[in-house]
């Protein structure tokens, strides 16, 4: 892949993780384009989410539930005493389960999934591997080979999307010089590593790659706070910028395919990577369908007291 772009010409995104302010839900603040204070965003992929069918899901968490009650035998007792209706012992064995799944390995799959996502930078960088073992540079090869057509433009960087009141980090904008299954050709593209089952959730990833296609890159560096500091962050918080300060943080994401976006399935340890073109029409369609489905959620006020006449 990199012998076909130079690493000079890739714009790299900051660490959005634990740079971005965030208000105490995790939602990220911005400032709006038209100026003033920041406001918070609903994270992309907690968006798309209400449109997920969970019902694999569920069932695996109960599970590894199971499997991994199996190994706190010792605690069985102390399990049979509390009240999961009771509100502190429902905190008390929430805890209890997500320790269970994890006993039970239900967060090797994630790590190791976000072990590769951090590798593929490397490579997308044209960048030696860290210290790794074989099979992380077995499945990195496989990554590289499969996305050999690819010229990377932009890694992991910030991006707004106004209309649906959203903010998210989409892992690569990429350049395919070849045609779309449309027969057009593709041009730039939101490209996104997955390496889980794509079976599951792909209407999802649909919504969320939609999303990326129509926002704008926002470089939330302009207005630097620090956040652990409690009384500057109160402060930023109510500050206010001018319509010509904060639009300086927004720039184009560029002529995006708006038609099809690219699944890079990366499964760990069978160094095999796959391609898959996505609908984003159909996805962007899911993503408004998902806004709205959000705002309903939030306003569940559908009870009117019954007064007998």
């Amino acid at each position: 892949m990199l012998n076909l772009y130079s690493p000079s010409d890739i714009s790299q995104g900051l660490d959005d993780g634990p740079s971005i302010p965030r208000d105490q839900w995790g939602r990220p603040l911005v400032v709006p384009k038209q100026g003033g204070s920041p406001v918070p965003l609903v994270r992309t992929t907690t968006l798309v989410d209400v449109i997920d069918d969970k019902s694999k899901i569920i069932d695996y968490n109960k599970r590894m539930v199971l499997l991994g009650g199996a190994f706190m035998a010792n605690e069985a007792g102390y399990v049979r005493s509390l009240d999961p209706e009771d509100p502190a012992d429902k905190r008390i064995l929430n805890d209890l389960a997500k320790r269970a799944e994890s006993l039970a390995g239900a967060n090797v799959k994630r790590d190791k999934g976000s072990h590769l996502h951090a590798l593929s930078e490397y490579v997308d960088r044209g960048e030696e591997l860290p210290t790794c073992s074989d099979q992380d540079r077995i499945d990195m090869a496989a990554y590289k080979a499969a996305t050999a057509m690819l010229k990377v433009r932009h890694i992991e960087r910030f991006v707004v999307m106004p209309e649906l009141q959203a903010g998210g980090t989409p892992d690569r904008v990429s350049t395919y010089d070849g045609l779309a299954p449309d027969g057009e050709l593709a041009g730039d593209l939101i490209t996104d590593l997955k390496t889980g089952n794509i079976e599951y959730g792909k209407l999802k990833m649909a919504a969320q790659l939609a999303g990326y296609a129509n926002g704008e890159f926002y470089d939330w560096s302009l207005f630097p706070v620090d956040a652990a500091d409690k009384k500057a962050f109160a402060a930023w918080k109510k500050q206010g910028w001018l319509p010509e300060e904060s639009a300086q943080a927004y720039s184009p994401i560029g002529v995006v395919n708006p038609r099809w976006g690219l699944i890079m399935n990366l499964r760990p340890g069978t160094g095999l990577c796959t391609l898959h073109w996505i609908d984003l029409a159909k996805g962007w369609r899911a993503a408004q369908a998902a806004r709205h489905l959000y705002d309903l959620r939030r306003d569940q006020r559908v009870f009117v007291p019954f007064v007998k006449p």
